[in-house]
């Protein structure tokens, strides 16, 4: 049994970027045989982690079916690129931290699927610090 995965790779600075920068990169299925993914999910997000409710919101989404590309091997790179939005920033607070990613999603044959998540940070916020009483 193979150990399907999924490869993600930014073009460019890193993990650092600034907002209206241009964000771009490429994908790949690992291990997938060709006919076994049915679909590819491409997204940029953000989310909260911490107390309270967790918050998300997508800022770019693509879909790609096998339908659209019929015979495409798995194993060879998609590509992705967004403009990056003026706001949220990242964020590392003491209660909450706002993240961003992103996340390609496979959708497998016989209903199974793989994510692949890439971190990066938006702006440039510093760590939040405990206050002394």
């Amino acid at each position: 049994m193979n150990h399907t995965s999924v490869v993600i790779r930014c073009h460019g600075n890193g993990r650092a970027y600034r907002p209206g920068e241009t964000l771009c990169g490429e994908y790949w299925i690992e291990s997938a045989e060709p006919g076994e993914v049915r679909a590819v999910e491409v997204s940029v997000l953000w989310y909260t982690a911490g107390k309270g409710d967790e918050d998300f919101a997508v800022h770019d989404f693509r879909r790609i079916t096998i339908d659209e590309r019929p015979g495409a091997d798995p194993r060879c790179p998609g590509e992705f690129s967004t403009v990056l939005p003026r706001s949220p920033l990242s964020y590392d607070g003491q209660i909450i931290k706002l993240r961003w990613c992103v996340r390609v999603r496979a959708f497998l044959a016989r209903g199974r699927e793989v994510i692949g998540q890439y971190a990066f940070r938006l702006g440039s916020v510093r760590p939040a610090r405990a206050v002394k009483s």
